[in-house]
């Protein structure tokens, strides 16, 4: 799963950590039910948090204790897996690092003082009375996945599709060793076997025939308003089904050929082509509502709209566990675990927790406003602009004032309109308008005086900006 090399430098995150072998075998229970609560997670023992490998050997007593932690100190009983890999410690000499894997749990966890602890980045987090109460109510809901479908039978399963899965993950049992004991996307109950929602949705031969809405809608509109009647203004309405990996890819594809791109030429020389939206971004937001979408809730089906203006993905599912609109960007938790860790092993789905804070991160680097989250009834709604209204009519008002000729990047134009508008602005108004850091204005203004565009007048509180005619 992970090399050693890989255990000592990657970073800690959601669903891993480093642990010294020094550690008292009681303390391990709060990253056990930190990880159990949240996403699961991968202890690696005998590593120091800078990287420096102590190994394993020569505490053999201790590690058969580390391995009973989900016995003695969790409660509910907290099961793990574990193997050893072989390594040169810091030292020189021959030595192991043991892994300890937590898989998610339907159950909510506690440590021997009855405390409920949850993994958000790299930390594992104290819940308080409150917070423990929510995970209890959601932990009810969790897991549809793994919910039997009636009248389902293993025929409904495409074996080549779970042989190519198996392949992928390097496992060498049989295939339906893999569906039983290895995922448990099926359980044996009275000489039977019961096929989950989550192994129809994966490996099914036809999964629309058991969720017949379980498939994403690409709608694309002319314009920034969404008609309807004798005024219907859709030019493209497509509707991608299969199973999760096929509708997923089919729709990144399309999508793909959708963003619109400009060529320009640069100050080097060259040409260069930026996409409307970051790649990332729309990549995301589209994974997202396939991986986390709330497949119980059978009436809808995902729905990707394009705008001239806009994207937006519209998802069946209220935000999951302790997720909530104003801590999405540090707090991450998986509707569908199972799901999520096919997508992940497909390397669509990135690190768990990485993915919302890298879209606003990406989208104030491209002067775009951040996403936008909204809650509508059972919806989660996801918008994301290009600001193609706003820049056509900016581009037109700063030519009024200053040369079509001279470069601006897009904040700067989005700065340089502002203060066309409002000469007195300060740099705390600019990053609100803006949608980005007080540090990424600061750079902008100081490139546009850089440029000879503007200049202040007077001091930072009391003064204003002048524009230098060019």
């Amino acid at each position: 799963m992970y090399t050693i090399k890989q255990l000592q430098t990657m970073k800690e995150n959601q669903t891993f950590d480093r642990k010294s072998i020094r550690i008292e075998p009681k303390a391990l229970a709060t990253p056990f039910v930190a990880f159990a609560n949240a996403d699961g997670g991968t202890l690696a023992i005998g590593i120091k948090d800078n990287g420096k490998i102590e190994g394993i050997k020569g505490h053999e007593g201790k590690i058969n204790e580390f391995l009973l932690v989900g016995y003695d100190f969790c409660k509910p009983t907290i099961k793990v897996e574990f193997e050893t890999l072989d390594c040169i410690d810091s030292e020189g000499k021959d030595n192991q690092v043991l892994l300890i894997k937590v898989h998610q749990s339907q159950n909510v966890h506690t440590n021997q003082a009855d405390e409920v602890f949850y993994r958000v980045g790299d930390k594992s987090k104290k819940l308080s009375f409150e917070e423990r109460l929510q995970l209890m109510y959601d932990k009810d809901d969790r897991f549809y996945e793994d919910s039997p479908v009636k009248t389902s039978t293993i025929d409904d399963i495409d074996m080549d599709k779970v042989k190519d899965y198996a392949s992928l993950i390097g496992y060498s049992k049989t295939l339906l060793e893999f569906l039983t004991d290895g995922k448990k996307f099926i359980t044996k109950t009275d000489n039977r076997y019961e096929i989950s929602g989550g192994a129809i949705l994966l490996f099914g031969k036809n999964p629309q025939h058991y969720f017949p809405r379980a498939r994403v809608r690409f709608i694309k509109y002319q314009g920034v308003i969404e008609k309807t009647g004798t005024r219907m203004n859709v030019i493209k309405d497509i509707i991608f089904e299969g199973t999760i990996l096929e509708m997923l890819q089919k729709s990144l594809d399309f999508v793909g050929t959708q963003i619109k791109e400009f060529t320009k030429l640069g100050n080097d020389g060259k040409f260069h082509t930026k996409s409307e939206y970051p790649e990332f971004v729309w990549k995301e937001i589209i994974v997202n509502a396939v991986c986390h979408r709330d497949y119980s809730i059978k009436g809808t089906d995902i729905q990707i709209k394009m705008f001239d203006d806009r994207l937006v993905v519209e998802s069946p599912r209220t935000l999951p566990g302790l997720v909530r609109l104003d801590n999405m960007r540090n707090i991450h938790f998986s509707r569908n675990p199972k799901i999520a860790g096919f997508l992940k092993d497909h390397t669509y789905v990135k690190e768990f927790g990485e993915g919302i804070d890298r879209m606003f991160i990406e989208m104030e680097a491209m002067g775009l406003p951040a996403p936008k989250y909204e809650k509508v009834a059972f919806m989660t709604k996801v918008t994301v602009k290009n600001n193609a209204e706003r820049y056509e009519h900016i581009n037109e008002h700063i030519n009024e004032h200053i040369s079509e000729h001279i470069n601006l990047t897009q904040n700067e134009k989005l700065i340089l309109d502002s203060i066309i508008n409002n000469p007195k602005i300060s740099q705390n108004k600019l990053s609100e308008i803006l949608g980005v850091s007080k540090s990424t204005v600061r750079r902008a203004t100081d490139s546009l005086k850089e440029k000879n565009i503007i200049e202040r007048v007077g001091s930072n509180k009391g003064g204003y900006w002048k524009i230098i005619k060019n």
